[in-house]
């Protein structure tokens, strides 16, 4: 039986951001990694970051011990976290670990970052957004135990401080769902096997919990509502049941809130509560109001509903939310409660940081702090009624109709341009007379080398961006320094032999944000941070508006690249489907219109390339299978309008000019036949982690265009040796017709240092040089 503990918080949230209101945890984490601070001292500013959180949540209006603050923190990834602390680290970091099974510090980051000939472990999209976690790899053979101390130490630590706090812990059922077979598993292997050893770890910890004092414990398991998944269904409901009737007899343990973010838990919603848990949080933004079979019993359950979103920025209509509420109350359980749809790890911190947006933009907004402000309002509400927030109601009613009427957020000659699309603007030439054509014009060697686009950005290109953006550095001498870069990477790659070369995106903050300012439509943040994956940040950019391109916005600096040499340089552009999903993209349209009205003005200037010279133009859609839609029934309409967009974006172009894309970092099975669909001439896709396995489905799906699988891993600091790269380009070499095969990076090399990106492609080229001749 569960120990006796208070209701679930009538306000709460499901998780926090973590990287700290001024990065401090990515900085300190990095000092860590280059060795100029200890163990020690990172744990001390990690215990801080931890503090001033607890303590900003109780600012916020947040109950202190009624276990309404999530402990949420992580230094990588909260996968990882289950990793390190249900010791299931992979064999070939089995002699990191301590003698007890926990691993340190470095061991932990060393799994995460790779060390040696030892890659790290995989990494891919969390659920629908931008975060990336770490795949666990398991096979028939992985133990669990409860080695790791850091979900009880915390909950320890905020308790001496006075506060009572809920840790939160990815779900058994999810973790096994997300992990993947190891290299030497059998092929049929399914890690949901695992769950009868993993349990009992599980369980230890919820005793543990318990032992410390902990009322609530929340387990977060997107996976039910996650239909993508290979497990979804029967099978994971069979999971659920088994393991949360383990898990919910421990005879002392802590109330079980089960969360489901991301998603509806539709089918999956009955045997959650037949499970027992005492909550279930669900999301509402994306899931609605679920729909219950006649005489379900809620009568002892209680529903957190998630009714602020966690994953987009916008202001919440609180009126509407309270409605949503009410009617929720109406489905008699024990309690309906107040929290956000995730964790609040996907948006930043505080609008309060934000000097530089337009002032009546902030007031549409609403940030991590903000978001805690609007749950607390909403709990008020629901419990005190109406009257007890009428002055919020109406501020926020007031916000949203000035949004609505506000210039720029209508614009007739955006929309009167999309409604004007034909089929025709969709379509491009012949696929073979492309290949003929782009052959002659480039006349490139077997396996082409080239990169994705980005250079590393050195610290004179961040200083030289920080004093022009103070003013401190004229605009000629910021563009001077620019172009320095820029000739000194070109030299760089024609010494290291690349076959296409890129300029580097030495001018480029962001490959989002760069676009976002120039577009009109799109606002830019100070402050607006995000974890994207462990110490890597973005600030997404928020479309509020109507998009269109006022001028160019690469042109010159590509042209200026390829004056500098004979060899071929790629024009660089983020696609429409990555503009949207690294942007807090609007809500107030459907996204089809958003997508064409950005694909549009990316055909403008793909046009302006191909007049200027440029005969291969690299549009990257790096997120295309990020942002497929969770729920099958919407995977056509999405795919049709993202598709779509990219084809628009590309097709103005001669039969000569060699389109490239870029994907990374996605699970490609579901989208085989929309990559196809994109109609590119070259692909490039990150395959070095995964160690090629997505070419064979390319090859069974018939895909008959230039494929670049990536074979540096540009995410570890690690140097591919010549081998290592050579076996990658060998295993391509049996899916993919050699006159189709690229040889790139996985990905853009902006957050490496030069030392090692120059070691690495001078090995790619090594390599490609060797499997060229092989294939001679």
């Amino acid at each position: 039986m569960a120990n006796t503990a208070p209701a679930f918080p009538k306000a709460s949230v499901l998780g926090y951001p973590r990287i700290g209101n001024q990065r401090q945890l990515k900085r300190a984490v990095e000092s860590f990694w280059a060795g100029k601070i200890n163990a020690t001292e990172l744990e001390n500013i990690a215990a801080g970051l931890r503090k001033d959180t607890r303590k900003r949540l109780v600012e916020l209006g947040l109950g202190q011990t009624d276990s309404s603050i999530p402990e949420s923190f992580s230094y990588y990834d909260q996968v990882l976290d289950a990793v390190a602390a249900f010791g299931a680290v992979p064999a070939r970091f089995a002699d990191l670990a301590n003698a007890d099974g926990s691993l340190s510090l470095s061991a932990y980051f060393t799994i995460a970052r790779g060390q040696g000939d030892n890659a790290p472990l995989e990494m891919t999209k969390w659920f629908d957004t931008n975060y990336h976690y770490l795949v666990p790899e398991l096979g028939p053979d992985s133990n669990f135990s409860l080695v790791g101390t850091q979900f009880v130490d915390q909950f320890l630590e905020a308790q001496k401080d006075g506060y009572v706090t809920r840790p939160v812990i990815v779900g058994p059922v999810t973790f096994l769902a997300l992990s993947k077979a190891a290299e030497d598993a059998p092929a049929d292997f399914n890690p949901l096997t695992l769950l009868p050893q993993l349990l009992p770890a599980y369980e230890a910890l919820l005793e543990q919990l318990h032992e410390a004092g902990a009322p609530w414990v929340q387990f977060d398991e997107p996976a039910l509502v996650n239909e993508n998944l290979n497990t979804y269904g029967p099978e994971l409901a069979a999971a659920l049941t088994s393991a949360y009737a383990t898990l919910l007899a421990v005879p002392q343990r802590p109330q079980v809130a089960l969360a489901a973010p991301y998603g509806g838990l539709e089918g999956h919603f009955a045997a959650v509560l037949e499970t027992g848990v005492e909550a279930i949080a669900i999301d509402v933004v994306k899931g609605g109001i679920p729909e219950l079979p006649a005489n379900t019993d809620l009568s002892s359950t209680t529903i957190a509903a998630g009714v602020i979103d966690g994953h987009n920025i916008w202001r919440a209509h609180l009126d509407d939310k309270l409605s949503v509420l009410e009617r929720l109350e109406s489905l008699g359980a024990q309690d309906v409660t107040v929290t956000t749809s995730t964790s609040l790890q996907h948006v930043p911190y505080t609008l309060d940081a934000e000097t530089k947006l337009d002032a009546e933009l902030k007031t549409w907004l609403a940030f991590a702090e903000e978001k805690t402000r609007e749950v607390v309002t909403l709990a008020t509400g629901l419990t005190q009624g109406r009257a007890a927030i009428a002055a919020q109601l109406q501020d926020s009613k007031d916000a949203l109709a000035r949004r609505q009427s506000a210039q720029g957020v209508n614009v007739p000659e955006v929309r009167a341009a999309t409604a004007a699309l034909k089929q025709d603007d969709f379509n491009r030439e012949d696929a073979t007379a492309r290949k003929d054509a782009q052959a002659a014009r480039l006349n490139l060697p077997g396996l082409p080398t080239t990169t994705i686009g980005s250079f590393p950005q050195t610290t004179s290109i961040r200083k030289a961006r920080a004093a022009h953006a103070r003013g401190e550095l004229a605009t000629a001498g910021y563009e001077q320094a620019m172009r320095d870069e820029i000739a000194q990477v070109i030299e760089l790659q024609e010494e290291i032999g690349l076959d296409v070369l890129v300029h580097g995106e030495a001018e480029r903050n962001d490959m989002v944000q760069y676009f976002a300012e120039l577009l009109d439509g799109f606002a830019a943040t100070e402050n607006g941070w995000v974890q994207s994956y462990g110490s890597r940040c973005t600030r997404p950019s928020i479309q509020w508006g109507d998009v269109s391109r006022p001028e160019p916005m690469t042109v010159r600096w590509a042209t200026y690249a390829q004056s500098l040499t004979k060899k071929p340089v790629k024009g660089m552009l983020t696609g429409p489907v990555t503009i949207m999903a690294w942007s807090f993209v609007r809500d107030d349209v459907p996204l089809r219109e958003t997508a064409n009205q950005i694909g549009l003005a990316l055909r403008d200037e793909v046009n302006d390339l191909e007049a200027a010279g440029i005969a291969a133009i690299q549009v990257d859609e790096p997120a295309l299978r990020e942002l497929l839609p969770l729920k099958k029934r919407d995977h056509a309409d999405y795919l049709d309008w993202s598709v779509g967009s990219f084809r628009l974006s590309t097709s103005g172009v001669r039969v000569d000019t060699q389109i490239h894309t870029h994907l990374c970092y996605s699970e490609f099975g579901e989208v085989i036949d929309a990559i196809d669909n994109l109609n590119a001439d070259v692909t490039s896709i990150e395959a070095a982690r995964s160690r090629m396995e997505i070419l064979p489905e390319l090859a069974d799906a018939g895909y008959s265009r230039g494929v670049g699988p990536g074979v540096y891993d540009i995410h570890s600091p690690r140097v591919p040796s010549v081998e290592e790269v050579q076996e990658l380009l060998e295993l391509a070499v049996k899916s993919v017709d050699t006159s189709l095969l690229w040889v790139n990076p996985d990905c853009g090399l902006k957050t490496r240092g030069y030392d090692e990106t120059t070691a690495s492609l001078k090995n790619l080229v090594t390599a490609a040089i060797a499997v060229r001749a092989q294939q001679a």
